[in-house]
């Protein structure tokens, strides 16, 4: 996939989710599992648009800092150990620091991951295609 090809950091940012989806979208139709274009790179914050296909997910991973995962279109199921829940459009989930989790969609979904990171962090390290 290209390499992020937009301003990831600077002392103000702005994006409409419409287009950086359908970007992710045009990518996503050309991989079997999952797309990420990271939007901020900034210090310790990370945030990423993730779309993931149908029957796919990120495998189980931890992140050094906290982080949210907001469901924007379809979806998604995160696993946190023997906990599942599922986040429709709309629906936001914060994890703590360190805390392992994975992702899956039955169905496909775009979320966003935003991400204070710390020394040691493998966040989306499984990510393919990362724009």
């Amino acid at each position: 996939m290209s390499p992020v090809q937009h301003q990831v950091s600077g002392a103000a940012l702005s994006f409409t989710l419409a287009e950086e989806m359908q970007r992710v979208r045009e990518e996503l139709a050309k991989v079997q599992a999952r797309i990420g274009r990271t939007l901020v790179k900034e210090g310790p914050l990370r945030v990423t648009l993730i779309g993931l296909n149908a029957d796919h997910e990120l495998h189980e991973h931890r992140a050094a800092g906290p982080v949210t995962i907001h469901c924007l279109e379809g979806a998604i199921e995160v696993a946190v150990g023997s906990a599942r829940h599922r986040l429709d459009a709309g629906m936001l989930l914060a994890l703590a620091a360190g805390v392992a989790h994975s992702v899956t969609s039955a169905s496909g979904g775009f979320f966003l991951l935003t991400v204070t990171q710390g020394e040691a962090d493998s966040t989306i390290s499984g990510t393919q295609g990362e724009t």
